[in-house]
């Protein structure tokens, strides 16, 4: 599983600054188990908004936002009040929030940051992965995670080695900056990009302290059995014999 955090509430305006009719989508799965973006938090993410001068449009929590086809048919019922919204905030991991930005045709925001545990990162079917980096920058990217969407997850724009859309270093992947260019441009949010980021804070990559003694870090790091010892050949054992 991911483990988020949400996102300090100044941060969440500042992105909304221009927006003022939100979406709120939360996850009843990792997000619920991090206290992130599960009901409870979606409610009050919906009343900090409102306080704040903010329509919110509607709110949906779906099983799992990592899966695209339930994000879709989550959200189906929800349809005329995504649309109705100018931006979609989106409370759960990486993950979560690059599937929901590829199945809608609406700016989304992060309302978190994904924690790393160490081990591995998560395994589920899709193309969307999150780097865990603690300060997630999808809210300039379209949606897109530069870090594992980019072979050399570059963080400042494209190195310029791409061709015919395909990464320099892996030609069988897209080059990730041309699919974040690519989306940002069907978007309308192409000035995204005259953005200057901030340099990485690498220590939040790095699995805190004191993340080492709780549970989710065991489990997240816990060894893997070994494989089991490959089937005898039954012939061989008839001949022997």
């Amino acid at each position: 599983m991911l483990y988020s955090e949400q996102k300090h509430f100044d941060e969440i305006i500042a992105y909304l600054e221009k927006d003022n009719n939100v979406f709120i989508v939360g996850c009843d799965g990792c997000a619920q188990s991090s206290g992130s973006g599960g009901p409870k938090q979606v409610e009050e993410m919906k009343q900090k908004l409102a306080a704040a001068g903010k329509n919110v449009t509607g709110t949906k929590v779906v099983g799992f936002l990592c899966s695209k086809a339930l994000v879709k048919s989550g959200l189906r019922g929800k349809v005329d009040q995504v649309q109705a919204a100018d931006a979609v905030l989106v409370l759960t991991c990486g993950d979560g929030i690059q599937a929901v930005a590829a199945s809608i045709n609406k700016p989304v925001y992060p309302g978190c940051n994904t924690i790393n545990l160490g081990g591995s990162r998560a395994e589920w079917e899709g193309s969307e992965r999150c780097f865990e980096c603690g300060q997630c920058l999808l809210w300039h990217t379209g949606g897109i995670c530069p870090l594992t969407a980019c072979t050399k997850s570059l963080v400042s724009g494209a190195c310029g080695g791409a061709k015919n859309g395909k990464c320099e270093i892996s030609q069988d992947r897209d080059c990730g900056w041309e699919l974040i260019y690519n989306r940002l441009k069907e978007r309308g949010l192409l000035s995204r990009l005259n953005d200057m980021m901030k340099p990485l804070d690498h220590r939040k990559l790095m699995v805190r302290p004191e993340m080492m003694s709780t549970p989710r870090f065991a489990l997240e790091n816990f060894p893997k059995p070994p494989p089991p010892p490959p089937a005898a050949d039954a012939s061989k054992e008839v001949k022997a014999k």
